[in-house]
């Protein structure tokens, strides 16, 4: 009793004392066994003057709290690997001491991704002062999580999406051009064989940052001078405030009626004279210039597919990096042949003259998708302010009757200005026309509530739309015939999907929780997130989960993107930036960030009655059985 009361004195004493930081770092990795047996190991690293006790001291010993694994089973206990060292206390008892470093490891089995969470408490001390640090930890353990699988895959799509687009940008009337004239450019404008392909190498380079350099600044001087959160406020701006998306539909509908011929768009002659004039210049000036020349001539193709592929990439929630590596992955595929055919000059024999009728089908083919694609901004508009203009069928109306039309035009049935006669297709214009006709086949379904899982991400919810047929029946029913919601909640305007009954504010949540007892299940979510309606559509959907969520928890969606004005005693004030948020989106968007450090959708948590989180939290991840092990982990650990 003596020697507790000396060191708990000792340690009150020379608390402020210690304040200049951890005394024991922690760093931790997995080493892998036979089979399904991982070892996870932690090391502390001590401060140089002070140690600290084994797992097994009576008074002061290390200890590892709260110690749980989802995915998998601990084996064992936490052990030490190491010998301590051996001596006299000042009262005169033999004790073990860890100098310098202190590792201990535990055992888990996973047959597949598991996740090793808790917390490391140490002592460290020196001439009978201590002060008592904590370190909290969540390790992967075993191969990839699906749900950071499903993270990579979506950057991945977004880049092969990219890749493509810029590849295509090639056969269009305003790009197709140039490709003779800059090749040309090189090879007549060289000293050597081996001069042409260094200038046409940088030709190609130039486009690259041209195109990526201007995105790129913007992220990382945003970052810098504001930091991530204003860096994150830029992206959730352009992706859900009304001004860009109104704007960006405009563009888009004008841009269409250019490719189906109605004018041609082009910018300032003055501008590209300047940028064409400059390319007359010697050396790497010269071939700055020409690609400048390049960018500047095939905006009127580029501009609605550069704009598409930002607005993606911005609204892929989470991932600064995104939009620049995208617009990298574009650029390059689109300098791409540029470079390729300068180094093989012979490959020009076997491209077609420009202006033929082929690149004017290609352009009006582009007039059609850009009609479809520019009514998404207008549909994000919409949602996010609630106007009510595009509800799930209109949307789908929309679309069924643009791609209806592209599929008779691939057949010849539509003509446009500067289409050539088309006296009988081509077994590749005929090959299009079936996949075109076959989305529209696909689509027609969802006009009487079928989920169209395949476009769940791209279409408004399903909760906006007016007749659903009713599932395994032919009898028909609207939305508003659904069984009505029973709780009582703020912000009636917000729905679940699935009919799902729930909360959209975290206190009244919280209290409803605390009254049935049951967990608290956290969508961080927003209407402009295609993950987000993913997940409900692939995998929420599924009649296990459905029904785990709709008996075991107390739902709670969190639009972080929502435009909904709050009366002035909701609004919520930063603590560390002193800023005043008074719409729903950005309260939301806070509240997930300060209490669960989450700043993407979507997002899961489960919190207890109290509001404790029970178990890591769950992401982006298209397995239904994984989301069930997720919404089951945290039962287990209310109970």
């Amino acid at each position: 009793m003596r020697k507790f009361i000396t060191v708990l004195a000792a340690s009150l004493l020379s608390l402020a004392a210690f304040a200049q930081g951890q005394l024991v770092t922690w760093s931790s990795q997995v080493d892998k066994g036979e089979g399904d047996l991982y070892t996870v190991v932690f090391t502390g690293k001590v401060a140089s003057g002070y140690h600290t006790y084994t797992l097994t001291d009576e008074f002061s010993a290390t200890e590892i709290l709260d110690l749980a694994v989802q995915g998998g089973e601990l084996v064992g206990e936490p052990y030490e690997v190491g010998t301590p060292i051996e001596e006299t206390d000042e009262f005169g008892d033999l004790v073990k001491h860890y100098y310098d470093e202190i590792v201990i490891a535990q055992d888990v089995k996973s047959s597949g991704s598991a996740v090793i969470s808790g917390t490391i408490f140490t002592n460290a001390c020196t001439g009978g002062a201590c002060k008592a640090e904590y370190y909290d930890f969540e390790v992967q353990v075993g191969s990839a999580a699906p749900a950071e699988k499903e993270k990579t895959a979506f950057p991945w799509g977004l880049i092969l999406q990219a890749i493509l687009w810029g590849f295509a940008m090639l056969l269009t009337p305003c790009v197709f051009p140039m490709v003779p004239m800059t090749v040309s450019f090189f090879l007549k404008g060289s000293e050597s064989v081996a001069q042409g392909r260094f200038k046409a190498g940088m030709y190609g380079l130039f486009i690259v940052l041209l195109y990526t350099l201007p995105i790129a600044l913007l992220i990382v001087i945003t970052r810098i001078v504001g930091g991530e959160s204003v860096t994150a406020d830029i992206f959730n701006w352009i992706a859900t405030h009304w001004l860009p998306n109104i704007l960006f539909f405009v563009i888009f509908m004008v841009f269409a009626a250019s490719f189906f011929g109605a004018f041609e768009i082009t910018l300032p002659q003055s501008l590209v004279n300047k940028s064409d004039k400059g390319s007359d210049k010697k050396g790497l000036a010269g071939v700055f210039f020409m690609a400048l020349t390049l960018v500047l001539v095939s905006f009127s193709c580029t501009g609605p597919i550069v704009g598409n592929v930002l607005i993606q990439a911005t609204s892929s929630n989470g991932a600064w990096w995104i939009p620049i590596v995208t617009m990298l992955a574009f650029s390059v595929a689109f300098a791409l042949p540029f470079t390729l055919l300068a180094f093989f000059p012979s490959l020009l024999k076997d491209l077609k003259r420009s202006g033929g009728g082929w690149l004017n089908t290609v352009k009006v083919v582009m007039g059609f998708i850009e009609v479809a694609l520019g009514f998404k901004f207008l549909s994000m508009a919409d949602q996010t302010y609630h106007w009510g203009l595009l509800d799930r069928e209109i949307y789908l109306a929309i679309w069924i009757v643009v791609f209806a039309l592209l599929g008779f035009y691939l057949l010849g049935k539509l003509k446009f200005a500067h289409d050539d006669d088309v006296p009988h297709i081509s077994v590749t214009r005929l090959s299009l026309a079936i996949v075109v006709f076959s989305f529209v086949v696909y689509m027609v379904p969802g006009m009487w509530g079928a989920p169209l899982s395949g476009l769940s991400g791209y279409l408004p919810p399903i909760s906006t739309q007016d007749y659903v047929v009713s599932a395994g029946s032919s009898a028909h029913a609207t939305v508003s015939d659904a069984p009505a919601q029973t709780a009582e909640k703020k912000y009636d305007f917000l729905h679940l999907p699935h009919n799902l009954d729930g909360y959209f504010d975290l206190e009244d949540a919280l209290a409803a929780a605390k009254k049935s007892g049951k967990p608290v299940f956290v969508d961080v979510t927003g209407h402009a997130c295609v993950n987000c309606r993913e997940m409900e559509q692939r995998v929420w959907s599924d009649p296990a989960a459905l029904d785990i969520l709709r008996n075991e928890f107390v739902i709670c969606a969190l639009y972080v993107d929502d435009k909904h004005k709050l009366p002035e005693e909701d609004w919520v004030t930063d603590a560390e930036t002193g800023k005043v948020y008074k719409d729903l989106g950005r309260v939301n968007s806070y509240i997930a960030r300060e209490k669960f450090n989450v700043n993407a959708q979507p997002n899961y948590v489960l919190l207890s009655p109290d509001g404790e989180i029970l178990v890591p939290t769950h992401s982006y991840d298209l397995s239904v059985e994984n989301f069930i092990k997720f919404l089951k982990s945290g039962i287990a650990a209310n109970n």
